[in-house]
């Protein structure tokens, strides 16, 4: 099984293969975050302790922190979760990853060195590289020189010297981070002002919707206590007076109508029944007539195949 171990003081990282498995099963049931005695596995470590932080199975899969599982499983990964870089806003993907418990289908477990052994590891605690990068916010400048708050911190950036052949030598210092200057101070200023205009404008529109809204409510309780007490009094307004007369004379006009309507079909209808009944009786000047028409259907012939011969 290979070993990745890094050492988080100087940034080095070591990787070594150890095939024993009677010393890799140290390791086994173990979960990430877990701290491991580093005697057991291999003389040069006595005394270190390791701490799991991660690993990655036989395929390449990697290990997820909080799944309690020994193998792998497909989860629906979104933005925020370890093992998943969204491509899209609001992309979901269900991947599979393995389990945080250590087991045998590991190939590569990833160590960080907690506390030093007795004996130094070469490549990874022998190894003192200087820090390349000084602090960049404000704060953790002050607190590196030990500044006051009133000190200059543009003064004391750690500035690094870069030399290229044929190229003049130049100097690059970190852009400071969450600075307090004279600009920054003006604008709190004039956003506070504003803010502070932005409540009084809205307490006085406010002030002024009460108000209104008053005059209104007093008005409508008006209108209402006089309709009542003209309704009890049994007097009854003029503009109400000619509403009321103009409804009644529409009502009167629509029932005339009505009316005229009902006793024109009555009519109609009488008329109707009166000639079919006059249609359907016989005439008495034609009474021979009608006898003699009557006769002679009776007495003619009738046609057909044997009666032609």
């Amino acid at each position: 099984m290979k070993f990745n171990i890094s050492y988080p003081i100087s940034g080095s990282q070591k990787s070594i293969v150890i095939d024993d498995d009677k010393k890799v099963s140290i390791f086994f049931d173990r979960r990430m975050g877990n701290e491991v005695a580093g005697d057991d596995l291999d003389e040069q470590f006595k005394g270190y302790i390791f701490k799991i932080t991660g690993g990655n199975d036989k395929d390449g899969f990697p290990m997820k922190q909080g799944v309690m599982v020994k193998g792998r499983v497909r989860l629906l990964l979104s933005k925020g979760h370890s093992t998943y870089r969204p491509r899209r806003a609001g992309e979901r993907k269900r991947k599979s990853v393995r389990g945080c418990i250590v087991g045998p289908d590991l190939a590569v477990i990833a160590l960080a060195i907690v506390k030093v052994g007795d004996a130094p590891i070469e490549g990874l605690t022998d190894d003192k590289k200087p820090r390349r990068l000084g602090p960049k916010r404000a704060n953790h400048i002050r607190k590196l020189f030990n500044l006051k708050k009133d000190d200059d911190v543009r003064l004391y950036v750690v500035r690094r010297k870069i030399e290229k052949e044929g190229k003049k030598p130049r100097v690059k210092a970190p852009k400071i981070q969450r600075l307090i200057t004279d600009v920054r101070l003006r604008r709190k200023r004039v956003y506070k002002a504003e803010k502070k205009e932005r409540w009084e404008r809205t307490r006085k529109a406010w002030a002024d919707y009460q108000k209104v809204l008053t005059e209104y409510k007093k008005k409508k309780a008006a209108a209402a206590a006089k309709a009542h007490e003209e309704k009890l009094t049994g007097k009854v307004a003029p503009a109400d007076a000619k509403k009321v007369t103009a409804k009644v004379e529409t009502k009167g006009a629509k029932l005339d109508a009505k009316t005229a309507a009902k006793t024109q079909a009555k009519v109609t209808g009488k008329a109707a029944a009166t000639t079919q009944k006059t249609a359907a009786a016989p005439v008495k000047g034609n009474t021979t007539q009608a006898k003699t028409i009557a006769g002679a259907k009776a007495t003619a012939p009738t046609t057909g195949k044997k009666g032609g011969k």
